[in-house]
């Protein structure tokens, strides 16, 4: 098994990092340079910032933010927001992101991912997916853009499928019935897409308890375990979440 990764992730609004629930009723987290160092120095694997508004409020990611949080880390930092053009990627990389993550962008035009990692290699290249249940999907699950705002009519498993064959290196899948509320991952849909993929899987949204870390690896598939609340408001440590799962016999880094 491959070592397993923990993700905290920075969701910005403002310039600040906040935290919701469902991606509503935003609650401010601090300051993203501050938790960037705060996170490296507790032993975090890699990091995500997601700009939460950029699509929404149609914009960019904003450059400075991700300058000024990759500048105090060393770790690989994965940013998504905004992102919508070849020249949008390159702009972020320049700006010291390892990775980027695109939602909306690559559904309104998967040609992106195709000519992303082309050009860049596929292991910087992220799609994340965002999903509901419907009992309509083939999987049970449908695709969602815009923040989980708006559904597309399109089974969410079939396009992980469809990411990795245009050459996305890593999915990003998160179900925005558990987004923030500290249940567990939706382990049914995060199983889904990593069977679906022969790719890394991040697991992602509703983490509150150590077993659903260790859950999201071994029921989900997961090999990076993305979580924002319970690191933000410090419930757990990243140390006390890499020794219980290496209690549970899983290969972590200490």
């Amino acid at each position: 098994m491959q070592t397993i990764k923990i993700m905290p992730c920075l969701d910005m609004k403002n310039g600040r990092v906040v935290k919701g629930i469902h991606f509503v009723d935003i609650k401010d987290a601090g300051d993203p340079v501050e938790n960037a160092e705060f996170y490296q120095k507790e032993g975090a694997d890699e990091l995500a910032m997601l700009d939460i508004a950029a699509t929404l409020e149609n914009r960019k990611t904003r450059l400075e933010w991700v300058k000024n949080v990759s500048s105090v880390i060393n770790i690989p930092l994965t940013v998504g927001g905004g992102i919508s053009s070849m020249q949008d990627i390159e702009l972020v990389l320049d700006a010291g992101a390892y990775r980027v993550s695109m939602n909306s962008a690559a559904v309104a035009n998967p040609d992106i991912i195709k000519k992303g990692s082309a050009a860049f290699g596929s292991e910087k290249i992220v799609v994340a997916i965002d999903a509901r249940r419907n009992i309509k999907m083939p999987s049970g699950f449908e695709l969602v853009v815009s923040g989980g705002t708006k559904p597309v009519g399109k089974d969410a498993v079939a396009w992980a499928g469809e990411c990795r064959e245009l050459g996305a290196g890593i999915i990003l899948p998160t179900s925005m019935d558990g987004d923030g509320t500290l249940a567990g991952y939706d382990l049914e849909f995060t199983k889904a897409v990593s069977d679906a993929v022969d790719v890394p899987v991040i697991a992602s949204g509703g983490a509150g308890k150590l077993e659903h870390f260790y859950e999201g690896t071994v029921q989900g598939g997961a090999q990076i375990l993305l979580a924002a609340s319970v690191f933000h408001f410090r419930t757990f440590s990243i140390r006390e979440v890499k020794e219980y799962l290496q209690k549970k016999g899983l290969p972590v880094i200490l």
